[in-house]
């Protein structure tokens, strides 16, 4: 005697494509958390950093303007010499406000990885329907 083959329903098989359906988007959205958090966490170190960088040129500025307003001033007028310890201390600041802003500029948040295993689930979903 033969095994019977047993044919699931329309009803059966739309069940259980949502339950998978389902499933794959609870994974979808932890992978897409997971991808953000990475990204987030890499932003806020260059945040960080942007801030550090600040913090650091506003210190220097203060000190090496004072130091070199005072020794400067005796081969040239106090104003000439805090002018000139402002620009180079300025240039210096500037540079790593600079980097860090690129590099948060530059800084892709897409999470890719989650972009692209939607792609490859819709893809699985159409193949299932047909």
């Amino acid at each position: 005697m033969q095994p019977m083959k047993q044919e699931r329903s329309l009803g059966e098989l739309f069940s259980e494509l949502a339950g998978e359906t389902s499933t794959l988007v609870r994974q979808e959205v932890a992978l897409a958390k997971a991808e953000l958090t990475q990204k987030a966490a890499y932003v806020g170190r260059n945040v960080g950093l942007l801030v550090v960088g600040g913090a650091v040129v506003f210190a220097a500025f203060l000190a090496l303007m004072a130091a070199a307003v005072i020794g400067l001033s005796n081969a040239m007028p106090s104003w000439a010499a805090a002018l000139v310890v402002g620009v180079v201390v300025g240039i210096v600041g500037g540079a790593l406000v600079f980097k860090a802003a690129y590099a948060l500029k530059e800084t892709d948040v897409t999470p890719r990885q989650t972009v692209e295993t939607l792609k490859e689930d819709a893809q699985w979903v159409k193949e299932k329907m047909q």
